[in-house]
């Protein structure tokens, strides 16, 4: 089911007469109302909230008024009535996307990092996207792909298409009733509504459960030379969606990784690694669809399980042989 309300389109220019915040194209100057500030306490807690004039903020430091941050410059510290102290900003899009309200899980910063970069996504280009989610990954994309590109995403659940929604409306600022031109927000399963609609695209992204099952879809979507990124949090989900690849023959040979982020403790002569890190949150496979008929070069490497003198064709057959199987009869044939 396509949203009616918000319909496919690619971006045009932004018009000089459309106030930015429509567009969400200036987050910098004073402050307006309608913003999104992050504040935060002499303790490092966050708190974040609409600018609405007239309105307050309360917490156990007493309250402030959004009139005061109104029409200020960001970086600056405000104290409430009981002699709290916060520092305020706007949030930066990773701050947000880890503190937005959560349909589904989010795709964290240091994923949607590895995701921008490796996936390759430019200014202009036409991105397709399979489990909005909340909506962080989302932000991301649009941001990459400027006004001139696209994003379409696809959702099977109407309920975390909603959250999505409110959270990519939410950040990029739009007017009430509107979105971000350069987005359209499908409800329903990608491997149905992305070939009945035609869509053909540079880069797709699948955040889902079982992403091999929307593997012929994407790779009729993708232009040659485009990539299709598979994000999954199993390596029983990375090892069957790698085999599929590799059986589908359309694609590279697959890529996988993953990415940890660990902080550092400077204070005086104490340096050292911090003691809590940004750990497994998921893995990334990457492959670059090939051109129409075209196949890869015949891997050649180190023989495993499932791929003894015989092309990859995907998951090892039960009556293949296991490695330590293989090798215990090749030494009993040098030994007779």
């Amino acid at each position: 089911m396509v949203d009616e309300q918000h319909p496919a389109q690619p971006a045009q220019s932004p018009d000089p007469d459309v106030p930015p915040q429509a567009w969400g194209a200036v987050h910098r100057g004073p402050l307006r109302a309608g913003e999104w500030v992050r504040l935060t306490d002499q303790k490092g807690r966050k708190h974040n909230l609409c600018l609405e004039p007239g309105k307050r903020f309360f917490s156990n430091k007493g309250h402030l008024d959004h009139d005061e941050l109104i029409g200020r410059e960001e970086g600056f510290t405000v104290a409430s009535s009981a002699g709290g102290e916060y520092l305020v900003f706007r949030p930066l899009l990773h701050e947000y996307a880890v503190s937005m309200p959560r349909g589904a899980a989010v795709v964290y910063p240091k994923d949607a990092a590895q995701i921008l970069a490796m996936v390759d996504i430019f200014p202009g280009a036409d991105v397709v996207e399979a489990g909005v989610g909340s909506g962080a990954l989302t932000c991301w994309l649009l941001r990459a792909v400027g006004p001139y590109g696209t994003v379409r995403s696809f959702e099977r659940r109407e309920e975390f298409a909603d959250v999505a929604r409110r959270n990519v409306e939410q950040f990029f600022g739009a007017p009430a009733g509107e979105t971000h031109p350069a987005w359209s927000l499908t409800v329903g399963d990608l491997a149905e509504e992305l070939p009945s609609a035609g869509v053909r695209c540079d880069r797709l992204v699948l955040d889902m459960l079982a992403p091999w099952d929307c593997l012929d879809a994407a790779a009729d979507a993708l232009r040659p030379g485009g990539i299709v990124c598979a994000y999954v949090a199993t390596t029983t989900q990375l090892s069957r969606f790698m085999e599929t690849v590799r059986a589908h023959g359309g694609f590279t040979e697959p890529r996988a990784w993953e990415s940890l982020i660990r902080d550092w403790h400077v204070e005086g002569l104490a340096v050292r690694p911090d003691h809590k890190m940004n750990g497994h949150t998921a893995f990334l496979v990457t492959a670059r669809r090939l051109a129409p008929g075209e196949r890869p070069p015949r891997r050649k490497r180190r023989p495993s399980p499932g791929a003894y003198g015989v092309d990859y064709l995907g998951p090892r057959p039960a009556d293949v042989p296991t490695l330590e199987q293989a090798r215990a009869a090749a030494e009993a044939d040098q030994d007779s």
